[in-house]
């Protein structure tokens, strides 16, 4: 592939990696981004009207914010799997690839050949990552899964309760993201296997598997001791404020002494029941609106500077727009602006370990089809070729050069 086409730098480790992702929605594509940022070159190959992921809440343009957010970097090949040209194009991709993702139900690709079995005949050093809702068997492998259904299912939405004990969903697609993240590991481990061993693998992830291993110490928790489990002491939690609320852990025994000085109620410490964590523990039912109360007049502002003071651990309960504007989130450049060309500057947050690409193909997500005709071209089908795919709707995206050479030659 030339330099002037390439959405990757030279000095990044994954530089001429070939990796195609098939995927769609968020845990799919976060893998495929992530190779993206290491610097592979990661053709997203989706449905001519676009991956639906693009369509997760409002929408701007051919792209929504989670789109946005994890196919960073990709090029976009927007082809109809069941057109014959369609088809044989992403098997002349796959052959070629390192790395293969895709998130289909199990079964559906087979019906394609485009399965790991049938991938591994031409491309035996394939990493093929297949990610799924509940796995590849068993009684819910073919059910439909996503991120809400699975913080239910999982128990997670279990252990985050209102008020009224009523199970919530975490406003962000916590599992979908998280997935992404095993993906990649495996992916990449394996890609390190397959450099010192010399062969390819089958890599099975799924939601179901990624939310069990995150909740593996809350799940262990449970079992040695019940759904209550033991709290990390008291008083610890969010409090209401004047403007807003904080969160605060006061466990220990000083810092316990340091907030009741701090809120006037020094007559706490005089009281039996408060003065150990055990005994603060055993009446946290009694202790913790004798703290509250108090807390309701203070500003985050006030308060912050004397937890500060007293070395209290504590934060803000802060929404994205503070977080923006953070003096250490500034300072730390964990958030960067990058210009969209479809909605201005929008928010990038850092990924560990990675400087974030401002500029550049890296910087932002592609538009549907936008780089069809040049990957197809780099994988060796002809003008015409391409230009009919077009006309037949085998493939849907931007034909100008396309275009112009079949104009050219017919004119």
């Amino acid at each position: 592939m030339s330099s002037s086409t390439s959405p990757n730098h030279s000095d990044l480790p994954l530089a001429g990696l070939k990796v195609v992702d098939l995927s769609q929605g968020v845990a799919g594509p976060h893998c495929g981004m992530l190779f993206a940022q290491y610097g592979a070159d990661v053709v997203k190959v989706e449905p001519t009207a676009g991956d639906w992921g693009r369509a997760i809440g409002a929408q701007h343009g051919d792209f929504c914010a989670y789109f946005a957010a994890f196919n960073r970097g990709k090029r976009s090949l927007a082809v109809n799997l069941k057109s014959e040209f369609g088809l044989d194009a992403v098997k002349t991709l796959m052959a070629q690839a390192d790395v293969v993702i895709e998130n289909y139900r199990p079964g559906v690709l087979k019906r394609f050949g485009l399965d790991y079995s049938s991938v591994v005949v031409d491309n035996t050093d394939v990493i093929y990552v297949s990610v799924t809702g509940f796995g590849q068997s068993g009684p819910l492998s073919a059910s439909p899964a996503t991120d809400s259904i699975l913080q239910s299912y999982s128990g997670l939405m279990s252990v985050n309760r209102d008020e009224r004990g009523t199970p919530q969903r975490i406003g962000v697609l916590v599992i979908d993201v998280v997935t992404g993240l095993y993906a990649y590991q495996a992916a990449a481990t394996a890609l390190y296997g397959r450099l010192t061993r010399g062969h390819g693998k089958h890599i099975e992830v799924s939601l179901m598997d990624s939310v069990g291993a995150l909740q593996a110490g809350k799940m262990l928790e449970f079992h040695l001791e019940g759904a209550e489990g033991k709290k990390p002491g008291v008083p610890v939690g969010t409090f209401a404020l004047a403007d807003g609320f904080m969160t605060i852990n006061a466990r220990r025994d000083s810092h316990f002494n340091a907030l009741c000085e701090i809120i006037g109620r020094s007559d706490l410490l005089n009281d039996s029941r408060f003065s150990t964590s055990v005994a603060r523990l055993d009446h946290e039912d009694e202790l913790m609106p004798l703290i509250r109360e108090p807390l309701k007049s203070w500003t985050r502002d006030k308060l912050g500077r004397e937890l500060e003071r007293l070395d209290i651990l504590h934060a803000p309960v802060n929404d994205y727009a503070d977080y923006f504007t953070d003096e250490h989130v500034v300072q730390s450049q964990a958030i960067s602006w990058v210009v969209h060309p479809t909605v201005g500057e929008i928010p990038i947050h850092r990924v560990p370990g990675l400087v974030t690409q401002t500029t550049g193909p890296l910087a932002v997500s592609p538009t549907i089809g936008e780089h069809s005709e040049e990957v197809l071209k780099q994988v060796g089908f002809t003008n015409d070729a391409i230009h009919a795919a077009f006309s037949s709707h085998a493939v849907s995206g931007s034909t100008r050069t396309v275009d112009e050479a079949h104009t050219a030659k017919t004119s």
